[in-house]
């Protein structure tokens, strides 16, 4: 499982320069929260391309090692996110903004996208 926790952090990475390219790049032209909508599904689609070539490179040994993983990534995620959040002053109320899908918020999407496609992959792989 150290393997993995490793293959978390290009993650962050890839979920840092997406943000840096919404916040640089479109923000301004589309406005806060299409901007934050398109950067989720563009976190979405590059979490995918990684996580697929990790499970590929790297399967995971049974379908229960591969739910491990995306509960371990999940975990990750959200300590980080909320970490990242605290450290930068926000509040609970602020940060649980960004999960409120009737507000058109769909970053809730990502850590249940990082928790359940380890498995999705490793099943697509066995079959």
């Amino acid at each position: 499982m150290l393997k993995y926790f490793f293959l978390w952090f290009p993650m962050v990475v890839l979920a840092v320069l997406n943000g840096t390219a919404r916040d640089l790049w479109y923000k301004e032209y589309v406005g806060e929260l299409a901007a934050r909508q398109i950067s989720t599904i563009t976190l979405l689609l590059l979490f995918a391309v990684y996580i697929w070539f990790v499970v590929r490179k790297y399967p995971p040994a049974t379908s229960g090692q591969a739910l491990t993983i995306g509960m371990l990534w999940l975990v990750l995620t959200l300590i980080f996110e909320f970490g990242v959040g605290f450290m930068s002053g926000r509040t609970w109320a602020q940060m649980l903004e960004d999960y409120n899908l009737l507000a058109g918020r769909l970053w809730i999407l990502i850590p249940f996208w990082v928790a359940v496609a380890p498995y999705l992959f490793y099943k697509m792989i066995k079959t």
